[in-house]
């Protein structure tokens, strides 16, 4: 049975989380917390088994908190709580810190309670691209282009700037877009950039 940890500054978005989060089968407890000192204290008195952590807590987006939760806890799970319109940049620094990945405020309950049962379920990650547990299945097969689109994005470049440093049409740009998160599974930017970096697909 798994214990996380609910992180968030906003009582009701904590009350929300752990309503969600209580329905995940194979959760046990919800531990909530309202600063990022009082998760690193609940971190650091009993591990949790997934950690979902505001990006509104610190000024560097979450990515602070994140590093803060893994030096308490190196093999800590965490998710970054994030706002519609955060940037790609904030994700990007969030997963190089160690997240796992992110997860919408505006997520409803059942795409809260996939989120939570995959990261609770899927191996643990060593920071090299594979899983710690031996689970090295290929990444996708992207091409050059995408690969280069896809660095972009994990550096917070907008569709613009990739084309003008590539050379190529901003409209160009999108279709590559659209074709690395097909074959990613990704649903956005932000959760493309999540899985490359996961993955190892970009340095």
């Amino acid at each position: 049975m798994s214990t996380v940890l609910v992180c968030d500054g906003s009582p009701l978005i904590r009350e929300q989380l752990r309503r969600a989060v209580n329905g995940v089968q194979g959760v046990e407890k919800v531990v909530m917390a309202a600063t990022e000192d009082e998760a690193i204290e609940h971190v650091r008195a009993q591990p949790p088994d997934l950690v979902l952590v505001d990006a509104a807590l610190t000024q560097r987006g979450g990515a602070g908190a994140v590093r803060r939760i893994r030096a308490a806890d190196p093999s800590a799970r965490v998710l970054l709580l994030t706002r519609p319109e955060d940037p790609d940049a904030t994700v990007v620094a969030a997963v190089a810190a160690g997240a796992r990945g992110y997860l919408r405020k505006d997520a409803t309950r059942a795409e809260v309670r996939v989120a939570v049962g995959q990261a609770l379920t899927e191996p643990h990650s060593n920071g090299s691209g594979t899983d710690s547990d031996g689970d090295h299945s290929p990444p996708p097969a992207l091409t050059e282009r995408e690969l280069e689109v896809l660095a972009g994005m994990c550096e917070g470049q907008s569709n613009a700037e990739i084309g003008r440093g590539l050379y190529l049409s901003e409209d160009t740009v999108k279709t590559h877009a659209r074709r690395l998160f097909r074959k990613l599974g990704a649903a956005d930017r932000a959760h493309a950039v999540a899985i490359a970096l996961r993955r190892g697909l970009v340095r």
